[in-house]
């Protein structure tokens, strides 16, 4: 009688018969083997049935083993894709905006979040993992703050915040004091950068920029009036838009050697300041789109985003109105922040998870797909130095930097 049908699954080498070659070793090969009638009488329903059901095994194992190697292969590309970025889950709650990162000098891995809805989280261990931070002194009213930019120096820090609040640090964040400010401030304070010794510039969102030499008890006005103001001066200037200032800025951005690049609030013109200056310098846009954000580049240059995802960058460097545009591949979606890792690369980053590269400081970007599943808007690109980098997004949405 006719043996039964075996199947035979092997990862060494598969004979068929042996007078048949041997296939090639290290390949996983699956194959119902079905041994020849050995009287060659004809099969009985039996015989038949076992043979089906041998072939119809070898099929599934077949598919299975093929569908496998798909998946690891999927799984391996979409490593790759994650080699220069990974996502740092945090512990807040869903619909938190985070706004803005600083890490202490004297120790690199311990740094502070920010975030709406009062958040402040703390890292120890370079940012891998956070913990949310409770400041006394921030809890005392019945306020929701939007803690909008922390700087240090030493281990002196600063923290501002809408509504209005400021606090400061002279150990490295292990405690923190609020400073109190006048009520007459014009606009809600929106930047502020450690500047020395107990010295520190800010920022309002009115175009107000005040310095303090001791540690925030006393604040001197660096420009002589809001933007508004130099507005209703100038706007038979020519500068387009200007009499449909709301007073307020979009985006401010300072550059290592104390400059500022604003956007309007409705993106219609720019200003800039530099040390010195008495007051604020209104710029028309010469993009026929309205601007989304613009900033500084590594050589000292401007970069400028406009609404839909296009960016261009300033000729040569400093100041300039004269601007030339980069194709980027934004897939439609808005470019919302760029930051410098290097002279040369340069990380962008915007909505629906959109992150670009660009190795040769912005003449050209290629998309980076590691943020692609990420469901978030990406609104901050933060490089601290070469090695430290972090992406900040809506959702609580936090990247870091691997290199």
């Amino acid at each position: 009688m006719a043996s039964s049908a075996t199947l035979h699954l092997s990862t060494e080498l598969l004979y068929t018969s042996s007078t048949h070659r041997p296939r090639h070793r290290n390949s996983i090969t699956t194959k119902a083997c079905i041994p020849p009638n050995i009287h060659n009488s004809p099969p009985s329903p039996q015989q038949r049935r076992r043979e089906f059901l041998a072939s119809t095994t070898s099929l599934s194992l077949s598919l299975s083993v093929s569908v496998s190697s798909l998946s690891l292969s999927s799984a391996a590309k979409a490593e790759d894709l994650l080699s220069e970025w990974e996502r740092v889950y945090l512990p807040i709650d869903p619909g938190v905006v985070l706004l803005d990162i600083a890490f202490v000098p004297d120790d690199t891995s311990h740094g502070f979040l920010l975030g709406t809805r009062q958040t402040i989280l703390e890292t120890k261990d370079g940012g891998q993992t956070w913990v949310p931070r409770s400041i006394p002194s921030a809890e005392e009213e019945d306020f929701n703050y939007r803690f909008n930019s922390i700087s240090f120096r030493g281990k002196e820090g600063w923290i501002v915040g809408k509504p209005a609040i400021l606090l400061y640090t002279a150990d490295a964040g292990e405690n923190w004091k609020r400073i109190p400010l006048s009520t007459q401030l014009p606009g809600d304070m929106v930047y502020i950068k450690a500047t020395g010794d107990k010295s520190a510039e800010m920022v309002t969102d009115e175009g107000a920029i005040y310095n303090t030499s001791n540690a925030g008890y006393n604040w001197k006005a660096a420009v002589q009036e809001t933007v508004s103001a130099t507005l209703n001066r100038t706007v038979s200037s020519g500068i387009s838009g200007a009499s449909y200032y709301t007073g307020t800025f979009n985006t401010v951005n300072r550059s290592p050697d104390g400059r500022y690049v604003a956007v309007s609030s409705r993106g219609n013109f720019y200003l800039t300041w530099e040390p010195g200056q008495a007051y604020w310098q209104p710029h028309n846009r010469t993009i026929a789109r309205r601007i989304q954000n613009m900033g500084w580049r590594a050589d000292g240059g401007l970069w400028l985003l406009v609404r839909g995802g296009g960016l261009y960058l300033s000729k040569g460097s400093g100041m300039s109105e004269d601007f030339e545009e980069v194709p980027v591949q934004s897939r439609g979606f808005g470019i919302l922040d760029v930051g410098y890792r290097s002279q040369d690369e340069a990380w962008a980053a915007g909505g629906s998870g959109i992150l670009l590269r660009s190795t040769n400081g912005g003449k050209s970007w290629i998309r980076d797909k590691a943020a692609d599943n990420i469901a978030a808007n990406l609104y901050s690109v933060k490089f601290l130095d070469e090695k430290q980098g972090f992406v900040l997004g809506n959702d609580g949405v936090l990247l870091r930097y691997l290199g």
